[in-house]
């Protein structure tokens, strides 16, 4: 484990000294800055307001921005480091293979995650500063909601950086899969599918297997538990799932995959060749 910490210490101090992190950084606490000061917390739009009217801004954000700063910050860890001979240079250490790959993800998930979690609790200090009431549960579960939305695409972009030699390429192929999620993100825009008289159910189940879609359900439940909003195909997932079932697969579905993506990268980066 020591070797794990201090490979995600370099990665960390690694990811400090590089524009991307301030960039990143900048992005989505001035994004919340920018809700302060246009007065959003004070406004009322379909019976939200205050921190929850805020919050619910903060979510349409995060569903677009998140995933592809991940990605394209991410995918090029490992084939970056494969280009300019960092790779080659930490292996002439003691290192291990699982200490250098895990290491790094460790190192990276910190850099990503943080950010975006000291915004919104940015977000929660300012919402308290002006005497509104905080929605504990409400702050927690979209926590956690961030935290396993942040994981599964760590896991897929460094399952696609140890893939591919080329960090052109890496980029590339991230793109391609961002905006491949972003084409199902409304399962609305699925009528399109229905036309095919494919079954209903089915549909619904492909959907539900985007990450993007999930965390997009799951942080609407939050504020609207009937899910009026996405229309007719609330009733089949409130009557397949429930409420409480369908917050769980929201949090639990993106980590599992995002485990499951970062072990097979790291099957691939021990097997192929290194350099």
């Amino acid at each position: 484990m020591k070797n794990i910490f201090l490979v995600a210490y370099l990665d960390i101090k690694e990811s400090l000294r590089s524009k991307w992190f301030y960039v990143y950084s900048v992005v989505f606490g001035g994004l919340m800055a920018l809700f302060f000061i246009t007065g959003v917390s004070d406004s009322v739009v379909m019976g939200f307001t205050g921190l929850s009217r805020m919050l619910l801004i903060f979510i349409q954000v995060t569903i677009i921005i998140l995933p592809i700063f991940i990605l394209i910050t991410t995918v090029k860890s490992i084939s970056g480091d494969r280009e300019s001979n960092v790779l080659e240079y930490m292996l002439s250490f003691p290192v291990a293979l699982k200490d250098y790959y895990w290491g790094k993800m460790l190192g990276r998930f910190l850099t990503v995650f943080m950010p975006v979690f000291l915004a919104l609790l940015l977000g929660v200090v300012f919402g308290l500063f002006k005497g509104g009431e905080l929605p504990w549960r409400m702050v927690f579960l979209y926590s956690t909601l961030l935290f396993s939305l942040s994981f599964v695409f760590l896991g897929l972009a460094f399952f696609l950086s140890t893939l591919v030699k080329s960090t052109d390429i890496a980029l590339g192929s991230s793109f391609v899969v961002w905006i491949a999620m972003l084409a199902f993100i409304d399962i609305a825009l699925m009528g399109l599918m229905l036309q095919n008289r494919m079954n209903d159910g089915l549909i619904i189940v492909l959907a539900m297997l985007n990450p993007i879609e999930v965390f997009r359900i799951g942080a609407i439940s939050l504020f609207d538990p009937e899910l009026t909003v996405i229309g007719p195909v609330a009733y089949y997932l409130l009557d397949t799932l429930g409420a409480t079932l369908l917050m769980v697969y929201a949090i639990i579905y993106p980590i599992i995959m995002g485990a499951i993506l970062a072990y097979l990268g790291y099957i691939a980066f021990r097997k192929k060749d290194l350099l």
